[in-house]
């Protein structure tokens, strides 16, 4: 490789790590947080019922965050994407999972607590409780967002 070749990739590399480091996870104060002591918020995302509470980042922002995510027994969330790619931990009880278009609970699995699940950004998925509330974990990359697949699934379209 001649030197101009070596001094353009050199550059292109340094110019994808800044890039990335866009997407670490930045803490400027130590936070602790405790189950009893959490605010949680509707979350107009998500079908009525889902609580959320942000714990780390902005998820309005570009860089990675982690928030807590609330849904009641025998609740749906329909077929949708996220921009980003996400990793969810069940924190507590058990949580449907099932990948694709249409919400089909017989071709997804039901998982337990301590339970993780990763997605690759833009991968149609879907997600319900059966008789118990579920927690989890939400780590992902912002600027974070739902896209239902059935623009008529989206609680934000629907007037009441």
């Amino acid at each position: 490789m001649n030197m101009k070749k070596l001094l353009i990739t050199a550059a292109l590399v340094a110019l994808a790590g800044s890039a990335l480091a866009q997407d670490v996870l930045r803490v400027e104060a130590l936070k602790v947080f405790k189950p009893d002591a959490l605010t949680w918020k509707a979350n107009p995302m998500f079908p009525n019922g889902a609580k959320t509470v942000l714990l780390v980042g902005d998820p309005s922002k570009p860089g990675a965050f982690v928030l807590y995510t609330k849904f009641p027994a025998n609740y749906r969330v329909p077929p949708h994407t996220h921009p980003f790619s996400e990793v969810v931990t069940i924190i507590s009880g058990s949580m449907g999972n099932g990948m694709g278009e249409k919400f089909d609970p017989q071709k997804g699995e039901m998982l337990k607590a301590g339970s993780l699940f990763a997605l690759p950004a833009n991968h149609a998925h879907y997600v319900w409780t059966g008789d118990e509330e579920v927690i989890v974990q939400i780590e992902a990359t912002g600027p974070w967002g739902i896209t239902y697949i059935n623009p008529a699934d989206d609680p934000r379209k629907k007037t009441n």
